[in-house]
Order: structure tokens, then sequence, then C-alpha cells
């Protein structure tokens, strides 16, 4: 009852987040009509579209009140290494899929031993996890770039069909698989239940490790799903990198109404963070070209993004002191 009640608690949380949004839309189409140009709003799916897969993932391990810092890494380590296995011909490119998704599922398992079983704090398991998949991929490829085709059914399916950003369908599905997981399921609701008190669940009967064990291997399983859209809409794929990116799509569920502490999840919440990172970036570029103020519109976005997220986080933190404050008074 308590964890339903905190969900609709964050439905207030999430309204704000959408308005704000529209908001910001608006705003940047005033400041620049180009701003919702065709091709601009492809190009801003097909950026948001391996985040938001991404955010839908680990919210899952943040939900358990820990954290995924390899999910970047293990993205690009995915589409990596079933973008070598196609180039020498070991796979067709259909099997990359699944390649892809083995490859993210795998890693995920090994942050979830090390954190269950291990009894790794999650930032150091996960961060360990990040550098081994980003070194692995770089071996593994022993190429400085991975090039998967352009203009074949790979690219249409999963990026552009004649025109229409098809990863926006993607995402509105995978949520809807995600909110029946999350809110509708056993696996949801104990996952939730170990972020809300761990202890309790486990003297409830739950078994707690095998179900912090599955959160991260959907968190890890999603970076993979998030690697097949990232080769089919950047189609050169840059070995050894990917540090970065797990920020802005942890940033995107932080902002979405996650809590930090675990317990709580917006699954919707997520994918709107993960679409305000991007309108952001991609507003800013059009504003700071049609000033001609000489800034790099990434390192802009990051200030806002971080002063965003804190505030996010506080304001998250002040209403659940409120909330308590209240109840207490009511049981006196």
């Amino acid at each position: 009852m308590n964890i339903l009640k905190s969900i609709r608690q964050k439905q207030g949380q999430n309204l704000i987040i959408i308005f704000a949004l529209l908001v910001l839309i608006l705003l940047f189409y005033i400041l620049n009509p180009n701003f919702l140009n065709r091709y601009n709003i492809i190009s801003m799916a097909q950026s948001f579209t391996p985040y938001a897969i991404m955010g839908l993932g680990v919210t899952f391990a943040i939900a358990t009140g820990g954290i995924d810092l390899s999910i970047g890494t293990v993205c690009i380590a995915s589409s990596v290494v079933a973008g070598k296995l196609y180039t020498i011909g070991v796979i067709p490119l259909w099997a990359t899929i699944p390649v892809m998704i083995l490859v993210g599922t795998f890693f995920g398992l090994i942050n979830g031993i090390l954190i269950a079983k291990w009894k790794l704090p999650s930032f150091i398991a996960t961060l360990g996890t990040m550098m081994v998949s980003r070194g692995l991929s770089a071996l593994f490829s022993g190429v400085p770039n991975i090039f998967y085709p352009t203009g074949l059914w790979f690219n249409k399916v999963f990026s552009n069909f004649n025109g229409f950003p098809v990863g926006l369908l993607w995402v509105f599905l995978l949520m809807l698989f995600c909110m029946y997981l999350m809110y509708k399921n056993k696996t949801g609701r104990y996952i939730l239940s170990i972020g809300s008190n761990e202890e309790a669940t486990r003297l409830s009967g739950i078994d707690t490790d095998k179900y912090k064990i599955i959160a991260y291997i959907i968190s890890g399983c999603f970076a993979g799903i998030a690697a097949v859209f990232w080769s089919a809409s950047f189609v050169t794929v840059a070995t050894a990198t990917g540090n970065g990116m797990e920020l802005d799509a942890i940033a995107g569920v932080y902002i979405g109404g996650t809590s930090a502490n675990g317990g709580v999840a917006s699954i919707g919440g997520s994918v709107t963070g993960a679409l305000m990172l991007v309108v952001i970036r991609s507003g800013l570029n059009f504003v700071l070209a049609l000033l001609n103020i000489n800034v790099n519109s990434t390192y802009v976005t990051y200030v806002l993004m971080g002063v965003i997220v804190v505030l996010a986080v506080l304001f998250d933190k002040f209403r659940d002191k409120i909330t308590k404050k209240v109840e207490i008074s009511r049981t006196k």
C-alpha cells in the first residue's frame, strides 16, 4: 500500500515535468522555428531512443536503492562485439540483435552477482564493469571504429522508416512492458519493496538476492537493446567509448521522479526525463547558433542538467519529509 501511495504521489511531479518539457519546446521554437523542422525532429528522436531505453532499464536498478554506472560502456561494447562478428562474416546482420542483447544481459548478470551475492556496493561493482566492458570491447575489436550498414532493413526497423522516427514506437512499447513489469508483476513489486526496506522484505520470505540480480539483469539487457538502436542510427561506432552516456540516462531517471533512495520508480518519468535532456541539448544548439554565441552547447547542457538533477532530488527529499511529518501527525 505504501508503494502504491508513493507512486500516486509521483504523478504530480510527472505532470510538472511534462509541463516544463512543453514550455521548453515552445520556447526553443519561438527563439528558432527551425528547432521543430522535420530533420531536427528525426535527429532528436534518434538520439533520444537509446538513452530512453537505457533509462528504462536502469530504473529497475535504481528502484532497489542502487545504481548502474556501466550501462553506457555496456551499450557500446554490445554494439562493438556484434558489429565485429558481423564485419568479419561470422554472423549475419539479423544475428547482431540477439548478440547485442546477450552481451548486455551478461554484464547485467555480473553486476547482479557482484552486488547481491558478493555484497559489493553498487557504485563500486558497476564502476568496475564499466571499465572492464570498455576495455574488453576495444581489445576484441582491434580497430578504432566498427561500421554498420546503411539503407537496409536494419536502419528502417530501428531508426528511420522513410522519414518516420520509428524508434519512438519502440520506446513506447518498451515503456508499456516496463510499466507492466514494475507495477503489475511481482518482480517489480519485490524490487520496489527491496528499495523501500530490504531487511523487512527479506524477513517476509522474499529472496532479495534473486530480485536484486533480476533488476541488474534488466538494466544490462536494456543497455544491449539500446545498442541495437544506437547501431542503426549512428552506423559508425567508436570502440572504447560510452563513458558519459550512463550519466545522461541516469539523470533522466532522477529527473523523471524515480527516488534516489529506491522504493519508488516512475517508468513514464524516465522516458520524459530522457526526452528533456535531448530537447535541451538540441534547443541550445539552435539558440546559441542563432545568437552567434561561441560557446559549446554540450557544456551548457551539463550545467543546466546538473542543476536540474540536484533540484529534482532535493524536491523529492523535501516532499518525502513533508509526507512523513503529515503521516506522523495523523497517527498522534
